[in-house]
């Protein structure tokens, strides 16, 4: 009985097998079967970012956006002149018993990446790119090279315009707007890393608004779109770039321990860059357009301090202004201490990097609406900005005024009112001449005293070096504690 069983089962098993095989040899493709061949489908899909679940024909193709702005993206090659620096700030017994130390420093090299945008040979690109270079030259990706002339540079966003002549109309790309970027939206990077060839990488916008500190200017603006494109060194001043081939950032630097990519690079946003652009041609300099207030990023402090301050009785929305400057944007329209601002002309601004981004995009004059939140009301008020002075009156780069080998400004009242002092000038280039000769003073320190006399204004200076020719500068560098002094011998006041 077991035995006839078993060869009733056995008769099923090797029928249905059969029957198997059989319809498989004659169905097309194989359904039940796959050795490895790949010629089954497993009835799935897989899901895909242009949100096409059913597996349509539409993919993603980044080769027209790749070839039209890999044309327009250049290398770009500085070169530094050598140079003898003396320090006469040292204090040690060879100092004293043989002088003044001399450095001599060699030329250097150094290469990043621009964007032409304009057929007539407008190029953008990073102010660090070209910062104290004595010569530029860009590099096509036809591999031609011309000389470019620095139009001007605005260290606040990192920004600078360069210009070559061509006798033909060159390969330039077109801006888009920065605003529309999205997170998770595809873009390119394009640029020259690590004294490469032309190199395009992809990637996804991860964060929008970014503010890294690595811009150490006291009137530094600080936006960036992050993402996850690969960017490595030499990359700065080329191009972010969405599917559609526009330009929606300039990149410009990396967050990593190493100085190489890490995972996630920054851009500065193509409104920005525009407006820092357009002023650069029409003026020389940016004219940069200030609200007048002193502000809190609640990202930044602790509990403790959100509730003295009541922060954490308001909205979570909105920026937090802890000071207003006398005679301001925002004092002449009614804004107080302890006002929340929740957006700018309709835009909402929850952090320093949005509000800094927001107003970056105006000139002085311009009329700006203002949502601000006070005791509990919603107020909304119609703002007129000015500039650093003030003023409305456009600031020309001819204000920098040329002593010791140097440019100079005066602090503007903003910068006053952050240092607490009285005044000072700020060093804005370092050419040639005694300081560049006799120091190791970088450009952004700001000079307060000349041999023990305050300094306020360029006259002041003037006065102070005119009285010898032996002279001690002292003054502070922005965000560094402590006071420098700088000593200068021999010195010829308008030496270049």
């Amino acid at each position: 009985m077991k035995f006839r069983l078993f060869s009733v089962i056995l008769t099923a098993m090797t029928t249905s097998i059969l029957t198997l095989f059989i319809t498989d040899h004659f169905r097309k493709p194989s359904s039940y079967f796959n050795f490895g061949n790949n010629k089954g489908q497993l009835p799935v899909n897989y899901t895909n970012y242009a949100g096409d679940v059913a597996g349509k024909s539409a993919t993603l193709n980044f080769e027209n956006a790749a070839e039209s702005s890999i044309q327009a993206v250049v290398h770009i090659k500085t070169t530094t002149h050598a140079r003898t620096v003396v320090d006469n700030n040292a204090n040690d017994i060879f100092s004293q018993m043989f002088g003044p130390r001399q450095y001599y420093i060699p030329s250097q090299m150094g290469s990043g990446s621009g964007v032409i945008i304009s057929p007539d040979g407008y190029i953008v690109t990073n102010n660090h790119v070209i910062a104290e270079a004595n010569e530029v030259t860009v590099t096509y990706n036809d591999r031609h090279t011309a000389q470019a002339k620095v139009i001007g540079t605005d260290p606040a966003t990192d920004i600078a315009l360069l210009k070559v002549e061509e006798n033909k109309p060159l390969p330039f790309m077109e801006f888009g707007n920065s605003d529309e970027a999205k997170l998770g939206q595809w873009v390119l990077a394009v640029g020259y890393p690590l004294s490469l060839d032309a190199t395009v990488t992809a990637g996804i916008i991860s964060a929008k608004g970014r503010s890294i500190g690595v811009n150490k200017q006291s009137t530094a603006i600080e936006s960036f779109i992050q993402t996850d494109a690969a960017v490595n060194p030499g990359n700065s001043g080329g191009a972010l770039v969405n599917t559609s081939g526009q330009l929606i950032g300039i990149n410009s630097a990396i967050a990593s321990p190493t100085g190489s990519y890490a995972g996630y690079s920054y851009a500065i946003p193509a409104n920005i860059v525009q407006k820092a652009v357009s002023d650069l041609k029409k003026y020389g300099s940016v004219q940069r357009a200030y609200l007048g207030i002193q502000y809190l990023d609640r990202g930044n402090i602790s509990q403790d301090q959100m509730e003295a301050l009541g922060l954490d009785r308001l909205p979570d929305a909105g920026v937090y202004v802890t000071d207003v400057l006398e005679n301001g944007a925002a004092t002449k329209a009614g804004i107080k201490r302890g006002d929340l601002i929740t957006n700018i002309n309709g835009e909402p601004v929850n952090s320093q990097p949005e509000i800094q981004e927001q107003i970056a995009r105006y000139q002085p004059g311009d009329n700006i609406s203002v949502t601000y939140l006070r005791n509990g009301t919603t107020h909304n008020v119609s703002v007129k900005l000015t500039n650093l002075n003030g003023t409305t009156d456009i600031i020309k780069p001819e204000s920098n005024t040329k002593l010791l080998g140097a440019n100079f400004r005066p602090l503007n009242d903003a910068e006053k009112h952050k240092y607490q002092v009285a005044g000072g000038l700020v060093v804005t280039e370092i050419n040639k001449g005694a300081i560049a000769n006799q120091t190791q003073m970088h450009k952004g320190f700001i000079i307060t005293g000349v041999n023990n006399q305050v300094v306020k204004s360029i006259n002041d200076l003037q006065a102070a070096i005119t009285n010898g020719k032996n002279v001690q500068i002292s003054g502070f560098y922005p965000d560094t504690p402590g006071v420098y002094y700088f000593g200068l011998n021999n010195i010829d006041a308008r030496q270049e």
